[in-house]
């Protein structure tokens, strides 16, 4: 008898305890597990509705595993958060020297480069498929200030970037799957012909060969062969050519999942606002910067997730793409399902056709896939799917069955309130997500090229002439 009051007494206290869990597990939760058993592997997963603030799924979401490419939304969101949407990276033409009246520019030229990975000829502009800097433009606007003839050479200056051409998962040798040579001085891609089949031994040296040939062909006579070098402060501006707008390279790096161009960038973040141009400053620089911003800790050992040092949870991704989804150019660069980039033959009509918007993630036994819902009655739902130790073709099946389960959900509730710009609530008019008070923000739109000497003549060379884009 002691023994049946006392079972039931242990039933009693434990049925309370039972009824919370229950009452505490997300609407979508056993969905998605079924889904993610299908899929196999370790697994994890988090959906948010980031319209109301309600969790819909939490699956082992605070797991951190492998993200594979999925690790470019911290780089771009990075990139957008300090240096905003409209900011451009510089390609420069810097002299040291004087213009003559007859227009001989008597010393030499350098061109530096500050990172971006669009520079290059306008053909291959075309073959490549992006948009982007011409250096028939850059050779256009030194024409412009005046010059006709240079009697030294073309530098080609890299020193914004260390000499490192890979990341960490090739000791920073150069790595096939990044595609080219890192530098703060690429021409197409840092490939040595348009189609491709060899790379460029001294990245620099050869846009320098390749802005000479320009020249000519603008009319400005070079006499001596291009070289390597850093051009000194006293160096003045020429002429500069603008990249796309930060928010345009975001797109461009996240649609195709572009490994150069994310590792161009986590570059790009660490000279500009780190210690180095070097993978290591960037990356700090995005830890930092997620750590103010949202509160999230990701390991992040490079900008294009191929490192298997890279680690992150559902949680965290979701978290981010919350925070996020406000601020231009993260969620208009994703790639679209059934539409574009790497998810342009998935889920083609299905629900989440034109509905869902994600970063895919691969690398050998991972897939991830990170992004947003818009649902029929309005709401913006932000997911992340995360397998390590899985068949790749199993998993991206059940992130593709995940996905469509979220595009069909019409959750309710009131829009949250109180939500900072830039945390999942629309701006203030008049505002940006990126306001400076805001932890971790940027400061307005900018370019990076700093400021240059004074001219050496004034009356000779009046200011540097900016290329249109």
């Amino acid at each position: 008898m002691r023994r049946t009051a006392l079972l039931a007494t242990v039933i009693a206290l434990a049925a309370p305890a039972a009824s919370a869990a229950t009452a505490a597990a997300a609407p979508l939760d056993a969905s998605v597990a079924r889904e993610l058993a299908r899929g196999g592997g370790s697994n994890g997963a988090f959906v948010l509705d980031t319209t109301t603030g309600r969790t819909l799924a939490a699956v082992r979401a605070d797991s951190m595993r492998i993200p594979a490419s999925v690790e470019k939304l911290y780089t771009t969101s990075t990139a957008l958060l300090r240096f905003g949407a409209d900011a451009t990276l510089d390609t420069q033409v810097l002299g040291t020297g004087t213009l003559t009246p007859a227009g001989v520019w008597r010393g030499d030229l350098y061109l530096r480069g500050r990172g971006d990975p669009t520079f290059g000829s306008a053909s291959f502009r075309q073959y490549d498929g992006t948009s982007g800097t011409s250096v028939t433009e850059l050779a256009d606007a030194v024409s412009a200030v005046g010059i006709t003839k240079v009697t030294g050479r073309v530098f080609g200056d890299e020193s914004w970037f260390d000499l490192r051409r890979g990341g960490p998962s090739t000791n920073w040798g150069f790595d096939v799957w990044i595609g080219g040579p890192l530098s703060a001085l690429l021409y197409n891609r840092g490939l040595a012909n348009e189609n491709g089949s060899s790379l460029a031994k001294q990245p620099a040296q050869f846009a320098a060969q390749q802005l000479t040939s320009a020249l000519r062909g603008a009319g400005v006579r070079v006499a001596k062969a291009p070289a390597l070098g850093t051009a000194p402060a006293s160096a003045q501006e020429l002429a500069v050519v603008p990249s796309p707008p930060i928010s345009q390279l975001a797109a461009l790096t996240l649609v195709p999942s572009d490994n150069l161009f994310a590792e161009q960038l986590i570059k790009v973040v660490g000279a500009e606002f780190g210690t180095s141009g070097s993978t290591t400053a960037g990356t700090a620089v995005a830890r930092s910067t997620l750590q103010q911003r949202f509160k999230i800790s990701p390991r992040i050992a490079d900008g294009s997730g191929l490192s298997r040092a890279d680690a992150t949870s559902p949680r965290q991704v979701v978290t981010l793409l919350d925070g996020m989804r406000d601020v231009p150019g993260l969620r208009s660069g994703l790639p679209v399902a059934g539409r574009s980039g790497t998810l342009a033959n998935r889920m083609r009509g299905t629900i989440a056709q034109d509905r869902c918007q994600a970063k895919t993630g691969t690398l050998s036994n991972v897939s991830a896939l990170g992004g947003y819902c818009r649902t029929a009655n309005n709401h913006t739902i932000a997911f992340a799917f995360m397998f390590n130790s899985v068949n790749t073709y199993s998993a991206k099946a059940a992130e593709d069955r995940l996905t469509q389960l979220v595009a069909r959900q019409r959750p309710t509730g009131s829009t949250r309130a109180g939500a900072a710009p830039g945390a999942g609530s629309t701006p203030p008019a008049g505002t940006t997500p990126d306001a400076t008070s805001a932890p971790g923000a940027s400061a307005p739109a900018r370019s990076t090229r700093s400021a240059s000497a004074p001219p050496t003549s004034p009356a000779a060379v009046n200011g540097a002439v900016r290329a249109p884009r």
